[in-house]
């Protein structure tokens, strides 16, 4: 996607079943970890940020609510939560890795 910032279009595009038609990018890097979506006015529809071998995440330094995603490692969904405001956490023991999408709720 062209209006994706710049850190994640360098990012790994993958694709998961449960998400056909989404722009997910993998960020697999420790700096790209770090960052996350943290700090970004927003993340355009249609986009999602993959954290691999994640069971916990926290939404500091967010500027918009997430809608997350805990996947198993086969990819299946475990758990969604919906519309995780800024500066929260959440965990998931059973997940492997977590999808970070924009949720439609504003915080």
């Amino acid at each position: 996607m062209n209006d994706l910032p710049r850190r994640l279009r360098r990012l790994e595009p993958v694709e998961l079943a449960v998400l056909p038609g989404v722009d997910v990018r993998r960020a697999a890097d420790p700096l790209a970890r770090l960052l996350g979506l943290a700090g970004l006015r927003a993340l355009p529809h249609g986009s999602a940020l993959l954290l691999p071998r994640t069971r916990s995440i926290h939404t500091c330094g967010m500027r918009f609510a997430l809608d997350l995603l805990w996947l198993d490692g086969d990819g299946r969904v475990l758990r969604a939560d919906r519309g995780v405001r800024p500066w929260r956490l959440r965990s998931c023991r059973a997940a492997s890795q977590v999808v970070e999408l924009p949720s439609p709720v504003d915080p």
